[in-house]
């Protein structure tokens, strides 16, 4: 990815002080969204350190919601299949499910049963991540069908949350980094 490839990003990532609560600033890919160049561009760049670092790639698997965003996109480019990994509840059939921790209780991601064979390659991909519970479940529940996981991709990583140490060994790669 070029310079100038991350300016045009990173230029529509918008901060917002003190949402959703005080003392945090959230990153919005609103605008990012809105502009279709800029969008393009990460698209782009996704795209790239893919097909440069995983040649063999079945699936990419996006975690709701965000991770729908970018994962069918990319998929599309790519020209594998999407898998959705969902909240709790709203997938249809015998579905996977692992629990996890927030910062203020607990949650769940579900994946259908059979939504990967055993030892078919899956790149997993969100938004953002924080604290990097969401991923590392999402990492669970492919695991749990014995997919082999070549990367977890994200657009933005907040690293001072240290999210990165909870998907060890999993791979990650981000776009952008906060410090």
């Amino acid at each position: 990815m070029s310079s100038e490839q991350l300016r045009v990003v990173r230029a529509r990532i918008r901060d917002f002080p003190d949402f959703p609560t005080a003392g945090v600033l959230f990153r919005d890919i609103s605008p990012l969204l809105k502009d279709p160049e800029a969008f393009r561009t990460a698209i782009d760049i996704l795209e790239t350190h893919v097909k440069d670092k995983h040649p063999q790639v079945d699936f990419i698997a996006g975690l709701d919601s965000r991770g729908f965003l970018f994962g069918p996109v990319l998929a599309q480019r790519l020209g594998v299949g999407f898998v959705l990994i969902r909240k709790k509840g709203k997938l249809p059939g015998r579905t996977e499910s692992v629990s996890y921790t927030l910062e203020y209780g607990k949650a769940e991601l579900e994946v259908q049963g059979d939504a990967v064979e055993p030892s078919q390659k899956v790149i997993l991909i969100d938004d953002l991540l924080a604290t990097g519970g969401t991923m590392r479940a999402a990492c669970e529940l492919m695991s749990k069908l014995k997919a082999e996981i070549l990367d977890c991709v994200v657009l933005i990583e907040l690293k001072f949350l240290k999210g990165a140490d909870m998907l060890k060994p999993f791979p990650l790669h981000s776009v952008l980094q906060y410090e």
